[in-house]
């Protein structure tokens, strides 16, 4: 069996503080083999720096997956060349002329465990979202990859904002990967369960940041916005950080999941 722990997007300074809290926690009582975290939204809510990826490849984290805020930083670019760790959304359009920077699936080893190997994949969905290639196609092809490479734990972060899109896909992929979780929306859902093939799924995993907020936002920046409808910029809430995330137990010969558990609550950071 392998335990990965995966945290939905991390949110500004109070979301990096949180993680951290929260994984020295989870770790201490559940033993993950891996952790998978969605930072998009490290850097004050606009994607991510090189030096905070770094930061948390060096604390413990195997992969980091983007989404739609992965070019909000400039800085990220080269240094996504450096690393297989950090992936955005593999269904980004893709031209000999104009290629995509970063790569949108990897496998990671163990670093607890020798032997055990996880792939990981993020997909963007297209609902209420910029019109990227298919994202159930790319994951069939990159699921097909992973196969062939004999690789049977198989994560898919699934960044979308419509929960109809993002649980048909957790059924397209049943029994194909062991789990799918959703990102993007901040707001986590209760629909934590095992799938009739044996894949892991959750619409949404939520936000690690301040949960005194708007998904992340300073309340009154938020309200004001809707009211107004006036462009406003948006800047992270401050307080204590919280955070949402799942515990999924896989199978490591057959990739089935056997359990999920899933983590909301508000942690004392240092």
């Amino acid at each position: 069996m392998l335990k990965i722990l995966y945290f939905g997007d991390v949110y500004g300074r109070p979301g990096r503080d949180a993680l951290k809290a929260a994984i020295r926690k989870i770790s201490n009582s559940h033993a993950p083999d891996f952790v998978v975290v969605n930072g998009e939204n490290m850097s004050h809510g606009n994607g991510i720096m090189p030096e905070m990826a770094q930061e948390f490849f060096d604390f413990g984290v195997d992969v980091i997956t983007l989404g739609n805020h992965a070019w909000d930083q400039r800085q990220i670019i080269p240094y996504m060349a450096t690393t297989t760790r950090l992936i955005r959304p593999a269904n980004y359009p893709d031209h000999p002329a104009y290629k995509t920077p970063g790569r949108g699936a990897t496998v990671v080893e163990s670093r607890k465990r020798s032997g055990l190997r996880l792939a990981v994949i993020q997909v963007m969905g297209r609902v209420f979202m910029d019109a990227l290639d298919c994202p159930f196609r790319t994951a069939e092809k990159e699921v097909e990859k992973y196969e062939e490479l004999g690789v049977s734990s198989i994560l898919v972060d699934f960044h979308g904002e419509a929960t109809s899109e993002k649980q048909a896909f957790a059924h397209f992929l049943d029994g194909k990967v062991s789990a799918v979780v959703g990102s993007h929306s901040h707001v986590q859902t209760a629909d934590e369960r095992i799938l009739a093939g044996g894949t892991a799924a959750i619409t949404d995993v939520g936000m690690t940041g301040c949960f005194d907020s708007v998904i992340g936002v300073k309340k009154e920046i938020a309200i004001q916005k809707f009211i107004t409808k006036r462009p406003i910029r948006y800047e992270p809430a401050e307080g204590p950080g919280g955070y949402g995330a799942v515990l999924i137990e896989v199978d490591d010969r057959t990739g089935k999941a056997v359990s999920i558990l899933r983590f909301r609550e508000t942690v004392i950071t240092d």
